[in-house]
């Protein structure tokens, strides 16, 4: 059943492209306009790369948030999930992995993009692949939380903003900080354990959080 819920949020999602589709522009569109304003000096866009890398996830991740949850409040599929057999948690952890397959891989995947617009070295690019690979999910986790509290407000994305982004803080700052560790060759394990870290915490206690958001903004 679950396999079913995931394909069927899957298939929702390609079915409305254009919400898939902005946040990958917008991700592009701000790695791309940096080496267009600063100039193609190498030394200076891989210095301030870790920055804006993550600083371009964090908010494409935060304008495919709000249709997390709203489209199935809005048709009354939430309240349907609600009542499903397996537990609320489970259906909250299908969602969010369907989500980040449709929002987070997509940036995981323009990584060889990023590294050549920035002018990032191998050692580089790996650290901006890893990081993202591991804090991308991260992001989708923590918030669906906001998602939740917010699906049944109306124009809640600047509530939603508010509530997710001092979660979003400590990605930002060991992300950024594993990149910049390895533009200087130096070993990065440490920062990786801990977004691994912050990973499995959110994969563990985020979907319940959600799903008590979720009894609350419907009940």
């Amino acid at each position: 059943m679950l396999i079913n819920l995931l394909w069927r949020e899957l298939k929702i999602a390609f079915r409305h492209s254009t919400e898939i589709i902005n946040p990958l522009w917008f991700f592009i569109i701000v790695i791309t306009l940096f080496p267009l304003g600063l100039g193609p000096e190498p030394q200076l866009l891989a210095r301030i790369a870790p920055g804006i890398v993550w600083v371009a996830a964090l908010l494409a991740s935060l304008l495919s948030l709000e249709r997390l949850f709203r489209d199935d409040y809005m048709d009354g599929t939430l309240e349907q999930l609600l009542l499903l057999p397996a537990p609320l948690p489970l259906t909250v952890l299908v969602k969010v992995c369907a989500h980040w397959v449709v929002t987070g891989l997509p940036l995981l995947l323009l990584s060889p993009m990023i590294a050549l617009l920035l002018s990032l070295d191998f050692a580089s690019w790996k650290a901006v692949a890893l990081t993202l690979l591991l804090g991308t999910p991260t992001l989708s986790f923590m918030g669906a939380i906001g998602a939740a509290l917010t699906v049944g407000l109306r124009k809640g994305g600047v509530l939603l903003s508010l509530l997710v982004l001092p979660l979003y803080i400590p990605v930002l700052i060991f992300a950024t900080g594993a990149i910049d560790a390895a533009s200087m060759n130096m070993p990065i394990d440490g920062y990786l354990a801990i977004l691994g870290a912050l990973l499995v915490g959110s994969a563990t206690l985020t979907p319940f959080a959600t799903a008590a958001a979720l009894r609350v903004s419907i009940h």
